[in-house]
Parts: structure tokens; sequence; C-alpha cells
């Protein structure tokens, strides 16, 4: 099966879905395509009883399409830039300390107490795998997704301040944890230097993160530069496409962190660029492009989340794991996400129970089921897949849900 009809059959769906969900079912668009994927992957599995040529169709396409890839290769680039083009850089600056806090010190602290306690659940049930393989499951799960929290954002009616701090966050330690997570591979799989220190580690943290961040704001500055200079939305259009692939696809080369990078050059672009290098039809043009560009993208990505499920080996051990740590994570989240903004009270100026629903809105999303899916074959890969996606199931089916309604009973309060 070509590229073509596997992305045929991708797009079918997803518009199908979509289609179900908006006319029938009324769901967030992201919680409602995942549901009727899951949904309808239990339909096929159950059909292969009958038709057993049914299943082993759906297994071998699900196959042929690598979700590492395809979101952490492409889509990611995409939707990283799309949301980053709508949020308000001055917004963002007024957090931008527990953002920064947040993003990068959160991401490490849930990663180390998420990966160590896990490291002492899993005797109780008979299972023993090594400490590094425990943190770098806390590396992917502990980063917010941030296309699953912008979809949810859109339902709520969070103060802006809220808003932004969440946005902010998830479009950051994503980037933050792609980095964590790469470093502990490396170190797991025997990649990195036997002998590699600290020191080094930091280094290599470093070059990843602030170089991509660096690389970003370069990025953003040429692009902008290269708009200002033409009125022709077209081109203009054709520019930021460029810029999101040919930098993401060079971010990789160059070792920076492509994730950050095109959330930064989001910004720049859908701040300072809309301001002052864009006409009004341009902008309109534009974000239009982007705003579709999202939602289709979501659409496909959140139908590949739900059918996953498919090819993903469970067993009641793996289950009750996975049950067990979703209370876990919570819980870290709620201390990592709590403690700084009591120290930054003031400066921080949330509403009460803020922390209540940066907790609670913290999704989970694909971004973890793709790192999980990029980890090498070893004997501790499905443990660490099948308790990811469980994890990530009940944070949107669940927690998404659930967002609209928490946040609304919090402003009540």
């Amino acid at each position: 099966m070509n590229i073509f009809d596997i992305a045929s059959i991708l797009v079918t769906l997803s518009a199908l879905l979509m289609y179900i969900n908006f006319k029938y079912i009324k769901l967030p668009t992201t919680i409602g395509l995942m549901g009727l994927s899951l949904i309808l992957s239990f339909i096929v599995y159950l059909s292969g009883y009958i038709n057993p040529s049914i299943i082993s169709f759906s297994i071998s396409l699900i196959d042929s399409i690598d979700f590492n890839k395809a979101l952490m290769g492409g889509m990611l680039s995409f939707l990283l830039f799309a949301g980053a083009l709508h949020v308000d850089i001055n917004d963002l600056f007024e957090q931008k300390t527990l953002i920064a806090v947040l993003a990068t010190l959160g991401v490490v602290f849930s990663t180390i107490v998420v990966g160590s306690l896990v490291y002492y659940l899993l005797p109780i049930f008979g299972l023993q795998i090594d400490y590094i393989y425990c943190l770098l499951f806390g590396a992917l799960i502990s980063p917010t997704d941030p296309i699953a929290v912008l979809g949810i954002l859109k339902e709520t009616s969070a103060p802006k301040s809220l808003e932004t701090t969440i946005a902010g966050e998830s479009l950051f330690n994503d980037g933050v944890g792609v980095v964590v997570f790469t470093v502990i591979l490396s170190l797991a799989t025997g990649s990195a230097h036997s002998h590699i220190n600290v020191s080094e580690i930091f280094l290599l943290f470093i070059e990843e993160a602030l170089g991509g961040i660096v690389y970003g704001f370069v990025l953003g500055y040429i692009f902008y530069r290269l708009l200002k200079s033409i009125d022709n939305y077209a081109v203009e259009i054709l520019l930021t496409l460029s810029l999101v692939m040919g930098g993401y696809s060079l971010a990789y080369f160059l070792h920076l962190s492509g994730p950050l990078a095109m959330v930064v050059a989001g910004l720049f672009i859908g701040n300072h660029g809309k301001v002052f290098a864009m006409s009004e039809v341009t902008h309109k043009q534009l974000f239009s492009f982007w705003g579709l560009i999202d939602e289709f993208l979501n659409a496909v990505l959140f139908v590949l989340i739900g059918i996953q499920i498919l090819v993903i080996s469970f067993s009641l051990n793996y289950l009750l794991i996975g049950i067990i740590i979703i209370p876990i994570i919570l819980c870290i989240r709620f201390i990592g996400v709590a403690t700084p903004i009591i120290i930054m009270r003031e400066r921080a100026n949330l509403v009460k129970g803020a922390s209540k629903a940066m907790t609670w809105c913290g999704l989970r999303g694909g971004i973890s089921i793709a790192l999980a899916l990029s980890i090498p074959d070893v004997p501790e890969k499905p443990l660490i897949l099948a308790v990811t996606y469980i994890v990530v199931a009940f944070s949107i089916l669940v927690q998404g849900l659930s967002s609209k309604k928490l946040v609304d009973h919090i402003l009540k309060d």
C-alpha cells in the first residue's frame, strides 16, 4: 500500500468521524475523534472473530504508518507553529517566569519522581526493569501535550492569565521533554559514551533546548523580513510553510530542538510579524490557513491515537499498573505546579484554584505515545508503551471531557 492510499484512508476516516461527532455527538473535536476511533477499533477487533481478514488488514494498515515519524518528523512542526501563532506574546511575557520554571524544572522534577516511584511500584506486580527505563517513562509522560491542551482550552472560559500559563507551559515543556527523553534514551541504549558525566548531559541539554530557542528566533526574524518585503498573501503563506518544513528539517540536521524552534518562530510571526509585516488581507488569509491546518492535522492525529490500540499489547498486569500510575502522575503534577505558584504567588497573579486547574488541564497526548513508540525493540518497550497509552487515553477522554466543568467550578469559587 503506497503513501497516497494510506493518506486517503486516514483522511476519509477522519472526515467521517469528525462529521459524526459534529452532527450527533457534539463533543470537543479531540475527545470526540479519539473516542469514536477507539469504538471503531473495538468494532474492528470484534469483527475479526467473524472475518479475520478485517483485523489483519487493519493491523497491516496501522503497521505501515510509522506513528513516531508521522508525528515527530512532520505533523508536530505544523501543529506547534499553528498553536504558537495564535498566542499573544504580551500575555506570555506576563507569566514568563512561572512558565519557564514549569517547562524546565517542572519536567525534570516530574521525570525523576515519576521514574523513581514506578521503579519501586513494578516489583509489587512481579515486574522489574532498569531504573534508566523508568526514568525514560517519566520523561515521556511528564510534558503536557500542547496539541491536546490547546484543543481543550478552546472549550473553556478560563481567565486569560490562567489560559496563557497553561498554553505557554504546554508549548515549551513539550520541547524540553523531548530533549530530556532524547538524553535519557541515549544513556539507556548505550548510544551515548559510557563515560558521559553530568556536565556533558547538561551541555547537551543546553545545546538542544537553548540552541532550539535561539534558532527559532533567528528563523522567525529572517522570515519576518521576507514577509515584510512583499504584500501577496499566497506567497507569504508559502513562505511560512517553508519556514515550518525547511526549518524543522534543518533543526534536526543541526541537532537542535525542532519543537522549541517552531514555537518561538510561531510566536515571532504571530505577534511581531502580524503587526509589522502583514496587510489586513494577508493577516486574515494566513491565520485562516494555519487555523485549517491545525484543525485538519488534529483530526488525523487523534484518529491515529485511537486506532493505535489495535497494535499495542495489553495484559492484566499492564492495565492495573496503568490505572495505579494515573493518580500518581496527577499527584506529582499537582506538587510540581502548586509549589512554584505558591512561591511566585504575587508575580503569577493567578486565580484561586489555579494549581488544581493546571493539574487537571495538563493533558498527555500523541507526543507521549510517539516517544514511547520510538524506543528500540527492547524487553521494556511493551510495558512502557501499554502504560503510556492507558495514561494518555484517560487524560484525553476523562480529564479532557471534564476540564471545562472543573475550570468553570473553580471560577465560581
